[in-house]
């Protein structure tokens, strides 16, 4: 009697832990279905963004899709992708509102050229030191649906304005 009883309890603890499993995975879908409409709606608003900045005549398209206006010139070198480059940024969303900023830190930032985002790369690789630039930054050339940040929505436009201050060196 005992051990049918034993039984029945583990058996109903068994029912409970999967119902609640279940229910895990009914939120989780949940969640998921509002961040990939996010994503969708972030992605649509971002395309409307550079649309509209391709109309604007300081605004250089690449092919890629990256967009950039040049704010000052610089005369110096241009870095290589095995290069680490020392940069000064703030980075935005669409709206403005600030997700990083090495000005807020108070000092530049050094990364390997190679470790950046896509539109990144591609911009210092056309940049020469000295340059300063904003960069409009296409979600397929940021961090697509996969956001390092809870402050950046999955398939956002980034805005950066950003120096190149010096090659540090190779990677």
């Amino acid at each position: 009697m005992i051990k049918i009883l034993l039984r029945f309890i583990s058996l109903s603890l068994l029912a409970g832990l999967l119902l609640s499993v279940q229910g895990c995975d009914t939120e989780l879908l949940s969640r998921l279905d509002k961040l990939e409409e996010q994503a969708a709606v972030n992605l649509q608003a971002g395309q409307d963004f550079l649309a509209e900045k391709s109309r604007q005549a300081d605004v250089v398209t690449t092919p890629s899709g990256l967009q950039y206006r040049v704010l000052r010139s610089g005369e110096g070198v241009s870095p290589a992708l095995s290069d680490r480059v020392q940069v000064h940024y703030r980075g935005s969303l669409i709206d403005g509102s600030e997700f990083d900023s090495s000005y807020a830190r108070g000092e530049p930032a050094e990364f390997p050229v190679a470790g950046l985002i896509p539109g990144w790369q591609e911009a210092l690789l056309l940049m020469h030191v000295g340059d300063h630039w904003q960069l409009f930054v296409p979600s397929g050339l940021a961090y697509g649906k996969r956001s390092p940040s809870p402050k950046i929505p999955p398939s956002s436009t980034l805005v950066f304005e950003m120096e190149l201050l010096s090659i540090v060196g190779e990677f």
